[in-house]
């Protein structure tokens, strides 16, 4: 069995990073030590790497199929071996990124002044492409059923749109759940797009369920490997539309109205070498991150028992509720920025002040430095 070390420090700076180089631009304050962006610290798999690298020997880059049996194929056994699903591989559709994909479907599936139903708190980059769409993000409580069907037999309500596993707060749906929202949506005439782009980084003892297992009428699954195999900056994404002429709809604007019938070669090398490639990577991954979440848990707990912090469900993005400590959020990034040095996404950018999201997605000691500054700045406002 190959072992991966992943306490090797990487150093980011200087590289166009967004959550590194870019810093400064979000927190006002350069050289920060940043727990921000959701992307990881660490190398992409090597056995993604090597394909990377054959591919970039054989040094010829020209225009591109993505409908190849090799990328099919590997998408179909990823979920095959993977989530226990088998796939329609006629229905799948590819674009730059899962908020491109986003975007494409809801200018199918929806007018200017329609609603686009949302779980709270909400991925700041829904909000951003729903409001940009000139649409309404409506809002529902995580958990509130009853509000949940309220919204989406409101007035002009079109889509409902999950996130699956929740972004951020780490949610994993159970079935039942998922079967219920299947249920509203057909009742109320609503469309389903599922972003499941988390969905290969659920944690033990939970089980990712992809929405074509649950899908009526009208829907889409948009996903991408970018995330959990850590390479989104090659751009990339693919879904998975439901009917067959919203499918063909989808392909032809890619193709005509956007002009984006070439996908980057690259990012097709990659999703095939890490679906192919890269579970043992992934797994092994899964479970260093986990001991950073514990780690996160452990400190916060001892320091402030009253918040019996749970790691999440899914994911590496650690969603810390502060409100009992009655904490400002202002007050607090004050600390963390200008006293700490540290970068944390505040709760407000996702609609919940009093919270936190803290990327652990990195190797142990910046996980450590990163809670244990958070733990000094909270000790310093209670």
């Amino acid at each position: 069995m190959t072992s991966y070390d992943f306490d090797i420090p990487v150093d980011r700076r200087g590289t166009w990073s967004i959550q590194w180089d870019g810093v400064a631009a979000r927190f006002g304050a350069e050289g920060l030590l940043p727990f921000t962006i959701s992307d990881m610290d660490f190398p992409s798999p090597p056995e993604v790497l090597a394909a990377l690298q054959e591919r970039v020997a054989h040094g010829v880059f020209g225009y591109t199929d993505w409908q190849n049996e090799e990328f099919r194929g590997a998408v179909r056994d990823w979920y095959r071996t993977r989530h226990d699903t088998e796939i329609d591989t006629d229905r799948l559709v590819y674009a730059p990124s899962v908020l491109n994909q986003l975007s494409q479907l809801l200018r199918m599936w929806t007018e200017p002044g329609d609603a686009v139903v949302v779980h709270t708190p909400v991925y700041d980059g829904f909000r951003k492409a729903v409001d940009g769409l000139g649409r309404e993000l409506r809002g529902v409580p995580l958990g509130d059923g009853a509000a949940l069907e309220a919204a989406l037999a409101g007035p002009r309500s079109r889509v409902l749109l999950l996130c699956s596993p929740h972004n951020p707060t780490g949610r994993v749906w159970t079935e039942a759940e998922l079967a219920s929202f299947a249920s509203l949506a057909q009742r109320h005439g609503v469309a389903v797009i599922s972003d499941e782009i988390h969905a290969d980084f659920v944690h033990d003892g939970h089980r990712h369920l992809p929405w074509t297992r649950f899908g009526q009428g009208r829907w889409a699954l948009i996903t991408s490997g970018t995330k959990s195999f850590n390479f989104p900056a090659l751009t990339g994404s693919y879904g998975i539309v439901g009917d067959a002429a919203d499918h063909a709809e989808f392909v032809r604007r890619m193709e005509t109205g956007e002009g984006l019938g070439s996908p980057a070669v690259l990012s097709l090398t990659a999703h095939v070498a890490a679906y192919r490639k890269g579970a043992g990577w992934l797994d092994a991954l899964r479970t260093y991150v986990a001991g950073n979440l514990e780690l996160v848990a452990t400190s916060l707990n001892s320091a402030f028992p009253g918040l019996s912090w749970a790691p999440p469900q899914a994911g590496y993005l650690a969603w810390i509720d502060l409100r009992s400590l009655g904490v400002d959020e202002a007050a607090l990034q004050r600390e963390l920025v200008e006293v700490e040095g540290v970068a944390i996404m505040p709760g407000g950018v996702y609609g919940a002040p009093g919270f936190v999201r803290l990327n652990v997605g990195c190797g142990r000691e910046k996980a450590r430095a990163g809670v244990e500054a958070l733990t000094r700045a909270l000790r310093r406002l209670t």
